[in-house]
């Protein structure tokens, strides 16, 4: 089997092992949980590699950090190094596992299969990290009762009842804007204790319950805020050649126009 080799300031500054680490009661900044997922996903890659162990400096490097900065976040939880060693790259993954809560099965309701609830519906990325989406539910009557992707679809109306009784934890939320908060205000009624919402709007819900929010035209915007600033600073980096236009160019006639097709349904367009 493979085994990393750290370097020795990194293997010093890892410290020794201790039991599995628990949170020391600080609040880890958003960003270091966000960095933790991050750790997990490459050391399961490290794990399915055969390789044994890793330093804090292979770790960082793979992903972009310092050092430094893996050992910063690892150490909001406690000491997870071996002297002379780095980090064990199962016994690591087990921790991190258990920080991020991803070391136990969660259930998942989905509100919404449009084309992103489907998607997701089929993510097995889900399954394979802790989270089994157990029920599906729809506004759209024509879609429910189908199996998707193994999961049934309900009606909207029988949200409370088979979120009780198949014991969910978590909610998903792809619905169109604005139906997203009465559906949140309905699962947290039920007795969802997490929701992540897809919906391009921001939810209220009351203390105690966890909400993360999935803007993917937010996320777009911090992508081109990067791109501009790179475009910025050195133009030629990344425009390619110039494209060769025709003089003019006639219109296509009526017969080679593309054709368009129905809008989608609000939840299609949602989802």
């Amino acid at each position: 089997m493979a085994t990393g080799t750290p370097n020795d300031d990194s293997a010093k500054s890892e410290g020794a092992k201790t039991e599995v680490s628990k949170p020391d009661g600080r609040e880890a900044p958003k960003a270091v949980v966000n960095r933790l997922s991050l750790y997990l996903r490459e050391l399961q890659r490290l794990v399915r590699d055969e390789q044994e162990t890793v330093s804090s400096n292979q770790l960082g490097q793979l992903l972009g950090f310092t050092d430094a900065q893996v050992r910063k976040d690892l150490a909001y939880f406690g000491p997870f190094g071996h002297p002379g060693v780095g980090y064990r790259c199962v016994e690591l993954v087990a921790a991190i596992k258990s920080i991020l809560g991803t070391d136990r099965q969660w259930t998942v309701a989905l509100v919404g299969v449009g084309n992103l609830g489907r998607a997701l519906l089929g993510y097995r990325g889900f399954q394979s990290q802790g989270f089994q989406i157990v029920a599906a539910f729809d506004a759209d009557m024509a879609k429910v009762g189908q199996s998707l992707a193994g999961v049934i679809v309900h009606p909207l109306d029988r949200l409370e009842a088979v979120v009780r009784e198949k014991g969910v934890t978590l909610g998903l939320i792809a619905s169109p804007a604005d139906a997203a908060q009465e559906i949140a205000d309905r699962l947290v009624a039920a007795g969802v204790a997490g929701i992540l919402n897809f919906a391009p709007v921001t939810l209220s819900l009351p203390a105690g319950v966890s909400l993360v929010g999935v803007d993917l035209a937010t996320e777009m915007e911090q992508l081109t805020y990067s791109v501009a600033r790179v475009l910025a600073e050195s133009p030629e980096a990344v425009a390619g050649p110039p494209s060769e236009q025709p003089d003019s160019e006639e219109p296509p006639a009526a017969s080679e126009r593309p054709e368009i097709g129905p809008a989608e349904s609000a939840w299609d367009a949602g989802g």
